[in-house]
């Protein structure tokens, strides 16, 4: 073992200091460089690593975050992103309200092709999405007697389609060829079959990070931070440093550098 790498952030507090207590506490054990790694980046490292994507606009749709994101000017940027609540979350709030319990985004896909299409709103602001008032939207129209069928398939079709959407505008600002999507929403096949629709259309190749590594895993932290380590990135490697790492709840990726680039 060359080191220990962890999740320095995002995400919830009291989640990053137990991974980051017990990092420290091994590479101090082993005298092991520590290397601390972004969530979000692990997932974009592991999404090339696991499939022929060289330089694509990622689609990170996951629980927590739905971001648009692509590597230009020697970091990653976010080109749209969710205003409120991420897709994922978006489904399960709904679900909740419905009944069809936790997680429900599997229930939902499965639903929705009983379904037909009751019009939502649609908010594309630019080139971020904002899904919070749909939802609330859909959990009144159930309330009303709309058939949960029916508002499953529409809650998806308009939830997808808004970020298939930002996803064609970003690929053609970035003139890029490959689009990636990635985080445990990649498991929706609906959402997978309108993408490859938009990229064949455009001419360019989709790619889908296997199901097995789509969500949160602890394979994507060691994928970016073997990347990291091999080009000295947030490496600390003596006593004093190692003690002196603390976590970052809110380390958003386009503040991260990448070196191995």
């Amino acid at each position: 073992i060359d080191f220990i790498a962890f999740s320095e952030g995002p995400g919830l507090p009291p989640s990053l200091i137990v991974g980051k207590d017990f990092a420290k506490e091994l590479a101090l054990k082993y005298n092991k460089p520590l290397v601390g790694v972004n969530h979000l980046c692990g997932h974009l490292e592991e999404g090339k690593f696991f499939t022929e994507a060289k330089d694509p606009v990622f689609v990170f749709v996951s629980g927590a975050n739905t971001q648009i994101i692509a590597h230009e000017g020697g970091k990653y940027r976010v080109f749209g992103e969710a205003l409120s609540v991420g897709l994922g979350n978006a489904l399960d709030k709904f679900g909740r309200a419905v009944g069809l319990g936790f997680p429900a985004g599997p229930k939902i896909e499965q639903l929705a092709k009983k379904g037909k299409y009751v019009e939502l709103p649609y908010v594309v602001k630019g080139m971020d999405v904002e899904f919070s008032g749909i939802v609330t939207h859909c959990i009144n129209l159930y309330k009303r007697g709309i058939q949960v069928e029916d508002l499953c398939y529409s809650l998806q079709e308009t939830g997808f389609a808004m970020l298939i959407e930002v996803t064609e505008r970003a690929l053609a600002h970035t003139g890029k060829k490959e689009a990636l999507l990635i985080g445990g929403v990649a498991a929706n096949q609906r959402f997978v079959e309108m993408l490859n629709i938009m990229c064949e259309e455009r001419g360019a190749k989709a790619y889908a990070c296997p199901l097995k590594y789509s969500g949160d895993n602890g394979i994507q932290i060691a994928i970016a931070g073997m990347l990291q380590y091999k080009s000295s990135y947030n490496v600390h490697k003596t006593k004093q440093q190692i003690e002196n790492v603390d976590i970052k709840p809110t380390w958003r990726i386009d503040d991260v550098e990448t070196p191995w680039i």
